[in-house]
């Protein structure tokens, strides 16, 4: 039976963690874009909440994966 790699699995719950932040922030700052479409800043906030969108679904992909790896271990190529 093969033993979790804690290290790894620690990498992984942290990366959790940026992307619980990501998950909000995105969001947030597109909603608040929307909300003042009139101020001069309304497109790099918008473009920086989507950049921020996107930067939480390939973070969860990641963390997901690393987690993985850590209690299942890395694929092997057989």
């Amino acid at each position: 039976m093969r033993r979790t790699d804690k290290e790894l699995l620690v990498k992984g719950i942290k990366s959790l963690g940026y992307t619980v932040l990501a998950m909000f922030m995105g969001p947030f700052l597109i909603y608040q874009a929307f909300k003042n479409e009139d101020h001069p800043f309304y497109i790099p906030v918008l473009i920086l909440g989507i950049a921020c969108a996107i930067l939480a679904i390939y973070l969860g992909f990641r963390s997901v994966s690393i987690v993985m790896d850590a209690v299942f271990g890395k694929k092997t190529k057989t």
